[in-house]
């Protein structure tokens, strides 16, 4: 029985970096950079000025009232 903590502690520190390490790897493959391409999708085609002109027509602002 001697050893046996240290024997077994090496074993779970080893298994809980790779569990974790592999975690975050399918994060972010698998969550963060989808988000982001998302992102930069949305705003390559958004127009501000036509989403302003559409919530002014739905009187959606007080500073600018629809006409």
């Amino acid at each position: 029985m001697r050893g046996l903590l240290a024997r077994r502690m090496k074993f779970h520190l080893l298994g809980a970096f790779l569990v974790s390490m592999g975690s975050a790897a399918l994060y972010k493959f698998g969550v963060a950079e989808p988000r982001k391409r998302a992102y930069a999708e949305f705003y390559r085609k958004y127009n501000p000025m036509k989403d302003f002109e559409a919530m002014k027509a739905a009187g959606v602002l007080e500073c600018a009232p629809p006409k």
